[in-house]
């Protein structure tokens, strides 16, 4: 993990205007928006629509993923209403713990804990998600920091969707680990989320049009 500091924004307005830059502005205008202090995520505007925009960080990916504590990572996503009630409460648990200076398997051990108690909810049908910004930083490799929108889903095998298949414009990726054994996402729900590219940014300028 790095210094606390380095995963925090210093302008809280610029902060927002990122977050609500996930999705177009018909969307966002209207969202709730959280934004990261030294405790956990907290709301810095209230919204109509249901749906909420925030800026996540290195630390709401998967658990095995190499890039987990980079703090250059600010990628911005708004959840529509189904995500923002069943997705928001985990970035919620994993942002105070990482603000908290805990470590990856407390982390993982607290989110295991919160679903055995029921303190998370189950993932909602429907649930997705914005990510269509072209501020955002998503990874070191570049070439994918492209605007996309993400499906969060209980389907078991990303086949059903044609998913991964060549030719295919669908992506798809389980939730908790990209590489691990099964065994590793014992106690936690199986997400499945599916990836769809988008040919325009949020603003709606295109995609091919913004230089990484």
């Amino acid at each position: 993990m790095a210094p606390i500091d380095q995963y925090l924004m210093a302008d809280r307005d610029a902060e927002i205007a990122l977050a609500r830059s996930a999705a177009p502005a018909s969307i966002s205008r209207d969202a709730t928006v959280l934004v990261l202090g030294r405790k956990g995520y907290e709301t810095a505007a209230e919204g109509t629509n249901g749906f909420v925009c925030v800026v996540a960080r290195s630390w709401t990916g998967p658990f095995d993923w190499p890039e987990f504590w980079n703090p250059k990572i600010r990628a911005a996503d708004c959840l529509n209403p189904q995500a923002a009630r069943s997705i928001v409460p985990i970035y919620k648990l994993r942002a105070g713990m990482a603000m908290a200076g805990k470590s990856k398997s407390d982390m993982l051990s607290a989110v295991r804990a919160a679903y055995a108690r029921k303190e998370l909810p189950a993932l909602e049908s429907g649930a997705m998600d914005y990510m269509m910004s072209k501020s955002s930083y998503l990874t070191d490799e570049g070439e994918h920091n492209m605007p996309h929108v993400m499906f969060d889903t209980l389907v078991k095998d990303a086949k059903d969707w044609g998913a991964n298949m060549e030719g295919s414009p669908v992506m798809a990726s389980p939730y908790w680990f990209m590489f691990a054994d099964p065994s590793e996402s014992k106690g936690l729900p199986p997400i499945l989320v599916f990836l769809v590219g988008s040919s325009t940014w949020s603003d709606g300028t295109p995609a091919d049009m913004h230089r990484h």
